[in-house]
């Protein structure tokens, strides 16, 4: 299996996860916003997440403006633009939920809004990736993640103010965020020769992506902040770090 098969065999994989975890609580009306969980596959995903970030795409990113001559470490400055900004949407919704207005619009679309961000640039990353096996890692960690976040969003919409109509074309929006993502990786490889920095650009604001959702994605909820008390699942979480470590020797 070449590159582009193996790109479009992972697009029809998440999609899929995306729409069946979605479709779920439309249908049955859920009043929760917490699915079954699945610890110790959130927190590997969060492992590999802090992994792709910090050792490869940060590290490429950092190598090409290098090699283009630009020593300011624009890399990090977009990665922490990215990170502060999505925290600065989850706080504004938690700010929302405390206030009483969870069942609001502006929530729901701030969760599609910052869960969208998501999926747009880890689709980036999947369609810049040159290698299989990072491919498969990072495929991983976005099914893990995924069908938790589509569970999520589903349920914030069903149970919002939005009318059936609005909520359905919202997730429909959400679900197609990641192929979005992935064409759009696909597509800056061709104009690399034309507009190099525009490989590391993307690497640099999926990176900020990738360390939130490794770290803080959830605030109190993040598996770094309340399931790593569980030694078992920090364990998993070290595991995932470890195997983009490894996966680094022969990327």
């Amino acid at each position: 299996m070449n590159l582009d098969e193996f790109k479009i065999l992972s697009v029809v994989l998440i999609f899929v996860t995306t729409v069946l975890a979605g479709l779920y609580p439309f249908l049955r009306k859920f009043k929760t916003t917490r699915p079954l969980e699945s610890p110790a596959a959130e927190a590997l995903a969060s492992g590999v997440f802090l992994g792709a970030g910090l050792i490869h795409m940060l590290g490429d990113a950092s190598t090409s403006f290098l090699a283009h001559g630009i020593e300011y470490p624009i890399a990090f400055v977009l990665a922490g633009c990215v990170f502060l900004l999505l925290l600065w949407f989850e706080h504004l919704g938690r700010r929302l939920d405390e206030h009483g207005d969870s069942n609001s619009p502006a929530f729901a679309i701030l969760a599609m809004i910052i869960l969208s961000i998501h999926s747009l640039l880890a689709g980036t990353v999947l369609g810049l990736s040159g290698s299989i096996t990072m491919m498969v890692m990072i495929l991983i960690a976005i099914l893990a993640h995924k069908w938790a976040a589509s569970f999520s969003l589903a349920v914030q919409l069903s149970k919002s103010r939005l009318s059936l109509r609005q909520s359905l074309l919202m997730f429909g929006l959400f679900t197609l965020m990641l192929p979005l993502g992935v064409a759009l990786g696909s597509g800056i490889l061709e104009y690399t020769s034309s507009y190099p920095l525009l490989e590391p650009i993307f690497y640099s604001l999926a990176a900020g992506t990738f360390l939130y959702l490794g770290t803080l994605h959830g605030l109190k909820q993040s598996t770094m902040v309340d399931k790593c008390c569980d030694l078992k699942n920090f364990t998993f979480v070290v595991v995932g770090f470890l195997l983009m470590a490894v996966v680094a020797i022969w990327t």
